[in-house]
């Protein structure tokens, strides 16, 4: 296994290509006050390869019992970043096999020149957890793949008078003197980076959509500018089941932060804003509808390579101008026109199938992602660009994907040769000429 460098040069350091984990079991403590995490985590994993040594991603906090099927392991070490351990015997290919790590810490946000800040963050008086792309193991051990899906049980005990919120369906609380424990699982299977944990001082909004939808907000957070940017959510919900096919999760949460925040943070069927986007204004309200899009376009369905994000952001960026051509503003198309005429004037040096670590998060790739899509719409026609997107989701919720994998389902759904479409818009930088409209 040499050096254990990763598994994706985009996120160096970061996943082990050796074993899967298909189950976490995470029971956390949490005090806001001096920012105290203690933490189990029990990770039910299955060996890939032979496994003699396997590594785990953890940073910052103090990992205090490893054990392997119950046993401690020959050893471990926890530096880099990583808790290496070592087997007493190896962990024949095939086999399934148990982790379990018991830690604890002050978490803190993992920084990186190149990917930016990500992971777990204090506020003024609570928690937000944004970890895309690098920020999971600032909670818990985990193996950070985004191509390792598994499903999650989670128990959160903080005080009492905070509202808790996880990517994953409430299954219960339990009162403790002056704390309260929260559980939620998340049955769908979800990308190590999807997992949040939120907590803050909320109080909570049901709205009546297709699915169960839950507003965690502050007790002021009303009004004509909630209205405008969080009060449609349930008819943007309706038009994208329309649009993309069956909502993926059991249901979807959208917690509003009482400190301001200068984006929207995106995870597994839970959304995160700050108060500052309560505002009745197209800026924040294509935001809330990129964020939901995401459920199907990067949670349901998810690269597996971070070279391919704009799988994930060129879908959601295409969903704003859908809703906004559905809900009365401009058309996608004046949209597209737009955008394009934008890029045109920027640098072409932008390559959309493989755009560096870098330029991953540009928002060029959100772009010209969502003119790839606008391209083939024009190309296929309305109903079979559509259709072809709710086949594409139906045929890889649960799954992970690639750049070559969506070409391929393309061609092979609609017969069709888009060799030089495709290649156009995700292999050469220059800027294609926008197909004019049907």
């Amino acid at each position: 296994m040499g050096t254990m460098t990763g598994t994706d040069p985009y996120v160096p350091g970061h996943g082990d290509a050796s074993y899967d984990v298909s189950h976490y079991v995470l029971d956390l403590g949490y005090r806001p006050e001096g920012n105290r995490l203690d933490g189990e985590a029990t990770l039910t994993c299955v060996a890939v390869d032979d496994v003699v040594r396997l590594r785990l991603d953890l940073h910052h906090l103090r990992v205090s019992r490893v054990s392997v099927d119950g046993k401690p392991p020959a050893r471990y070490t926890h530096r880099d970043g990583g808790v290496a351990i070592w087997l007493d015997s190896p962990i024949a290919a095939g086999t399934e096999f148990e982790v379990r790590v018991k830690y604890s810490g002050q978490p803190a946000v993992m920084k990186s020149k190149t990917l930016g800040d990500a992971g777990w963050e204090e506020l003024t008086d609570g928690v937000i957890v944004a970890a895309q792309p690098h920020g999971a193991p600032s909670w818990f051990p985990c193996n950070d793949r985004p191509d390792d899906k598994a499903t999650y049980d989670f128990t959160v005990t903080a005080p009492a008078g905070y509202e808790v919120a996880l990517s994953g369906d409430l299954v219960g609380t339990s009162r403790r003197s002056s704390a309260v424990s929260w559980r939620y699982e998340q049955r769908a299977p979800m990308a190590t980076y999807l997992a949040t944990c939120q907590i803050g001082r909320y109080a909570v909004t049901e709205q009546d959509g297709p699915v169960p939808l839950r507003v965690l907000a502050p007790e002021d957070v009303a009004g004509d500018g909630f209205d405008a940017s969080f009060g449609r959510q349930p008819e943007m919900m309706r038009f994208f089941v329309d649009r993309f096919g069956a909502y993926p999760f059991d249901g979807y949460t959208t917690v509003i932060t009482d400190d301001d925040l200068e984006i929207p943070l995106e995870s597994q069927s839970l959304s995160t804003f700050g108060r500052n986007f309560c505002v009745d204004s197209w800026d924040t309200i294509r935001l809330v509808a990129h964020e939901m899009a995401h459920q199907w376009f990067g949670n349901a369905v998810t690269l597996r390579r971070w070279q391919d994000i704009w799988l994930h952001e060129g879908f959601a960026c295409y969903a704003e101008w859908l809703w906004s051509e559905e809900s009365g503003g401009d058309s996608a198309d004046d949209w597209a026109r737009t955008h394009h005429k934008k890029l045109d004037g920027k640098d072409q040096d932008l390559l959309l199938a493989d755009p560096g670590p870098e330029l991953m998060f540009d928002d060029r790739v959100y772009k010209r992602g969502a003119l790839t899509l606008h391209a083939l719409r024009v190309e296929l026609g309305e109903e079979p660009f559509f259709q072809l997107l709710r086949a594409w989701v139906a045929a890889h919720t649960g799954g992970s994907v690639t750049t070559e994998d969506f070409i391929g389902f393309c061609e092979s759904e609609t017969g069709r040769d888009l060799t030089d479409l495709f290649d156009a818009w995700l292999f050469q930088t220059d800027l294609p000429p926008l197909p004019a409209a049907v």
